[in-house]
C-alpha cells in the first residue's frame, strides 16, 4: 500500500471442507472456518463461519466489545441470545441479521447447540475488550 493507494483485492473462492473449521480461534467457545477475505483484501475485512461449541457455559457469557469499523453477523443455523448495552436481550435465529455499532458493549447469553453464524468484520484485525 502506498499512501492512502488501497492494494488490490484479488478473486477468491472458499469451499466447505469441514477440516477448516479450527477451534483455537478467535474464541474458545466457537469454531472458526476462515472465508479467505483478510488475505483476499489485504486485510481491509475478515470474514468467517463461525460453530458455536455446545453448550454455553460461564466461559461463553460475559461482556466485551470489540474496536472495529463495522460488523455484520447472519445467523445461518439455530439461535444466538445476546444482551446489547442500551438495547436489550435479543434472541437471534435462524435468517436473522445484526450490525453491532463499533465498540457496542454487548454479552453472549446462550445458544443453541447447533449455533452456526457468518461473521463479516472490518478491518481484518481488531481489539477484543472484555468488561
Amino acid at each position: 500500500m502506498v499512501d492512502d493507494v488501497p492494494a488490490p483485492q484479488r478473486f477468491t473462492v472458499s469451499h466447505l471442507d469441514e477440516a477448516d473449521f479450527r477451534a483455537n480461534g478467535l474464541r474458545a467457545y466457537s469454531a472458526y472456518r476462515d472465508l479467505g477475505v483478510a488475505a483476499a483484501t489485504h486485510g481491509l475485512a475478515t470474514a468467517h463461519v463461525i460453530r458455536m461449541i455446545a453448550p454455553c457455559d460461564d466461559g461463553a457469557r460475559g461482556w466485551h466489545r470489540h474496536e472495529t469499523e463495522f460488523q455484520l453477523v447472519y445467523v445461518l443455523k439455530g439461535w444466538f441470545k445476546n444482551e446489547f448495552e442500551g438495547r436489550g436481550v435479543h434472541t437471534m435465529r435462524e435468517g436473522s441479521c445484526w450490525i453491532q455499532p463499533p465498540g457496542i458493549r454487548h454479552a453472549v447469553l446462550d445458544y443453541s447447540d447447533d449455533c452456526e453464524l457468518l461473521e463479516i468484520v472490518l478491518p481484518a484485525k481488531f481489539k477484543t475488550i472484555d468488561g
